[in-house]
């Protein structure tokens, strides 16, 4: 299956590759980089990701958005969110990494639906939709095919809490050992809630 990474300009480095650490280990996965021009994206870190063009990609798999700050000016961008409706309605799953939620929201895919973001920007994001039942306190929020996870480092958390559910949790807790990683297992036990 594949995990298509939609990339953004000014998107936030460990976002993406915190989950791309977990859902790079499984073997059954492929990972593509995607952008709505394709070509060179930098992350707000300035970390340049060449990506392939979005008009080529198999949305049929896993769909992975991260946040940062690059969410503030897309959220407004309405040919974007057009296409971020389609991809999200033909994926098997879509999971969103801080304000990646907020890009989501957007889309009114989640309507109705439980879902999180970074504490620190969650005023804003909740700002966005409010038919969205946000979840202050949640370190990752699981509601149908949508995974979304609060703050930056809550993606890898995220991500192999995504894996458990899907492959089995004996591979989640082995990725997170192989990669010497302590996982907040518990989706409810945020730190950073308010």
């Amino acid at each position: 299956m594949d995990v298509n990474i939609l990339l953004f300009d000014d998107f936030e480095t460990l976002d993406t590759f915190g989950a791309v650490e977990i859902l790079g280990q499984v073997e059954e996965y492929r990972l593509r980089y995607f952008s709505v021009n394709g070509g060179i994206v930098l992350s707000k870190q300035g970390t340049k990701i060449t990506t392939e063009q979005l008009k080529d990609a198999d949305f049929s798999g896993i769909l992975l958005v991260p946040g940062g700050q690059g969410t503030r000016h897309l959220v407004n961008d309405s040919i974007f969110i057009e296409q971020l409706t389609t991809i999200v309605a033909l994926s098997k799953y879509c999971l969103t990494v801080c304000t990646g939620s907020a890009l989501l929201a957007k889309t009114n895919l989640l309507n109705g639906r439980k879902a999180t973001s970074n504490k620190r920007a969650f005023e804003w994001v909740k700002s966005l939709n409010s038919n969205v039942e946000w979840e202050n306190c949640a370190r990752w929020v699981v509601d149908g095919k949508f995974y979304t996870s609060s703050g930056i480092s809550a993606g890898i958390d995220m991500a192999l809490g995504f894996v458990a559910d899907i492959i089995g949790l004996e591979r989640a807790i082995g990725i997170a050992q192989s990669i010497e990683y302590v996982w907040n297992c518990d989706k409810s036990n945020d730190l950073f809630a308010k």
